[in-house]
């Protein structure tokens, strides 16, 4: 139950900053991001508060004989509205992941399935390109290893934007295909996976790596089937000792690959630490919908059907072929209402 007393709260403290940040406030980063932040929920509690205010106003209109008839056309309608102020207000409110509106690092590897779950690991590599394509974000490969068949072995990637892990946090999971491989002259349909991690961005002040904790190698790129592809050994791997964790990066400058090496290991180390703090928080647990579990099956591409299967909430689609164009929205937009109607019946409990 919201009470008046949070909604005066949210609604002083949005115009406390409003002021300090008229007056120049010497922290303005700072008080801009709370600012941003509140704006959102404010507007909510406005437009809820402005609307109880209407019923309240036209129940008054009630006991005015000349005003009765108006007030017994307009409350039907202003209560009808209630409910969806109600819940758009609640939804302001719900608790925010502060990860939401990062950069990710995205993980792609085979499964069980061989050669048919490198191919299938490359139509998810993709299928996650388009999609980033049409939300105007930028995706920039950090690690390639190609098959000579042309399926990957594996693919590190980064995806930078506003708001990439909001968007794509609940497509972590093992990820399973069934069809005839190209490879299998039988015909027979074949099921295989592929395993996909999606990590939101560390920024600097998440994690602290000492110079002692790591060792970095130089070493030869190299492109598929194994081929040198430069003469220079400009890829850097770099190795944290206390946890064992490789990171590699072959671009063409190493000075580039240092940079984007010890990015991707500070990220695999903030989202170590993110999970050890998730493992600790049992309400937290319950409301994810799948997203901390990685080695949990999460989903079916079936192409005799042309059907995608979502199992975490049930989600059935016959259309198949645009979903592995990029078509992702209804399926995203599906889980992060799953995941809201979590959190909003764990308030209410």
């Amino acid at each position: 139950m919201i009470t008046d007393d949070i909604l005066i709260q949210i609604t002083q403290r949005f115009e406390f900053l409003e002021a300090q940040m008229a007056e120049g406030s010497s922290d303005i980063a700072k008080l801009a991001k709370e600012y941003s932040d509140l704006k959102p929920v404010v507007e909510e509690v406005r437009a809820y508060q402005g609307l109880v205010r209407d019923i309240a106003d036209a129940e008054a209109m009630l006991e005015d004989l000349e005003m009765r008839e108006l007030a017994k056309e307009e409350l039907p309608t202003l209560r009808a509205a209630l409910p969806k102020a109600e819940y758009n207000l609640q939804l302001t409110l719900l608790p925010k992941d502060s990860a939401d509106a990062r950069s990710v690092i995205m993980e792609i590897r085979p499964g069980t399935g061989g050669d048919e779950a490198a191919l299938f690991a490359g139509d998810l590599m993709r299928m996650y390109q388009r999609y980033v394509e049409t939300q105007g974000w930028s995706f920039q490969v950090v690690e390639s290893q190609i098959t000579e068949l042309g399926g990957l072995k594996q693919l590190v990637v980064n995806i930078k934007g506003a708001g990439v892990f909001a968007k794509l946090k609940y497509e972590s999971g093992v990820h399973r295909v069934q069809r005839v491989p190209t490879t299998e002259s039988g015909g027979r349909v074949h099921t295989s996976a592929a395993t996909v991690a999606v990590l939101p961005e560390a920024e600097d002040v998440d994690i602290h790596v000492e110079n002692s904790d790591i060792r970095i190698d130089t070493m030869r790129a190299s492109g598929a089937g194994g081929q040198h592809v430069n003469t220079t050994d400009s890829a850097v791997r770099i190795t944290h000792l206390p946890t064992g964790l490789i990171v590699v990066s072959a671009e063409k400058s190493q000075h580039r690959n240092r940079e984007i090496a010890m990015q991707v290991l500070k990220t695999r180390l903030y989202d170590l630490e993110r999970a050890r703090v998730d493992g600790e928080r049992s309400a937290n647990r319950k409301s994810q919908v799948g997203s901390g579990d990685r080695s949990e099956r999460i989903r079916t591409y079936n192409f005799p059907q042309g059907r995608m299967t979502d199992h975490r909430i049930g989600l059935t689609l016959y259309r198949l072929e645009q979903i592995l164009h990029g078509d992702l929205d209804e399926i995203i937009d599906a889980l992060t209402a799953e995941a809201q109607a979590k959190l909003l019946a764990e308030m209410s409990a």
